[in-house]
């Protein structure tokens, strides 16, 4: 175990990012205009509520003419604007679409663009690229990296996530065991994440992450429990807790690809390129915590006694308090 303490390290880098307490909370934002004849568009714009997010607006193309709006819509967890506009005779193609403030957050657009055919293209909108020209309709190739990265990056930003895979790396040392474990719960978060988006179950939101935070404060414990010679279930057999746990997960990721508003079409292909990226996101993260060891391991580093115990605490007190702060949120108690 002793090791193992250059995990700590890697802990306090996402201790320390800006925003890492919001975890899977973060959903890009969403905007969909769709050609309903010839010279009518009907816009819909969505973001997250309670997030930076609700600063932005839309930039629409100068020589589109608002009809009607904007009507409000909102829910609890989303602010919901609609629009009908006016756009001149001669199609969507060459006008430039955009969003206001997009380059001071760090967060996603996804726009979804449809024609009167009902052709619909996808563009990824982010702080470096906060507008575009709208085309004709994308390759395989182009839908392939936009949805593969969201699912990379969807990971990558969720820290609670990372952080349950980083629990039980603490508790698995078997290489084989380890890769059971990963395997179980990267089986049963591909489950939920199809079967949430492809509307067959659902999870409500603030309940959600509030089980996600208690899987992170469920293993707190477990750790110390395998430190000091203990057993149980999770430390004798970890591949039944991830796979339990993991089915909570997948609920989580499955929200960062239902807030695109997909047709049923385009569903199957989204579904399968953003597992991808979630999966290689999940390799990259195993693989550079076994790198590290390896690297520790080789270099011959020691630590004191007392920080051995540091990771194990530091997970568990992460997850008490997000539980805590997601538990308030789901009564009312905070917003």
């Amino acid at each position: 175990m002793r090791r193992r303490f250059w995990l700590i390290a890697i802990l306090v880098l996402f201790l320390l990012r800006p925003g890492a307490g919001l975890a899977h909370d973060v959903q890009p934002a969403y905007l969909e205009v769709q050609q309903t004849d010839a010279t009518h568009l009907g816009v819909t714009w969505k973001v997250p509520a309670r997030t930076a997010l609700n600063l932005l607006s839309v930039a629409f193309p100068p020589e589109w003419k608002i009809a009607s709006g904007p009507v409000d819509a909102s829910t609890p967890d989303n602010l919901l604007t609609r629009w009908v506009l006016i756009c001149p005779a001669g199609g969507l193609d060459g006008h430039r679409l955009g969003v206001n403030g997009l380059a001071d957050v760090p967060a996603d657009v996804m726009v979804r663009v449809v024609r009167l055919d009902g052709v619909a293209t996808m563009t990824r909108l982010n702080p470096t690229m906060t507008s575009f020209v709208i085309a004709p309709e994308a390759g395989f190739a182009y839908l392939a990296m936009t949805y593969t990265r969201l699912g990379i990056e969807h990971i990558l930003t969720g820290v609670d996530h990372l952080l349950f895979v980083l629990g039980l790396m603490l508790i698995v040392k078997n290489r084989w065991v380890l890769l059971k474990t990963i395997t179980a719960f990267t089986i049963a978060h591909s489950l939920t994440l199809a079967v949430a988006t492809l509307g067959y179950a659902s999870a409500p939101v603030n309940p959600l992450f509030a089980a996600i935070a208690l899987s992170i404060f469920f293993l707190g414990p477990e750790i110390v429990r395998k430190k000091r010679g203990g057993t149980s279930l999770t430390i004798e057999h970890p591949w039944v807790i991830a796979f339990i746990f993991g089915l909570v997960h997948g609920f989580g990721f499955a929200s960062g690809l239902t807030a695109l508003g997909l047709t049923h079409r385009e569903i199957p292909p989204a579904l399968l390129l953003f597992n991808v990226g979630v999966e290689i996101g999940q390799l990259v993260f195993v693989g550079i915590i076994l790198a590290l060891e390896k690297s520790y391991r080789v270099l011959d580093v020691h630590w004191s006694q007392w920080a051995q115990w540091i990771p194990a605490y530091a997970i568990g007190s992460l997850g008490a308090f997000w539980t805590i702060q997601r538990v308030a949120i789901l009564l009312g108690v905070i917003r």
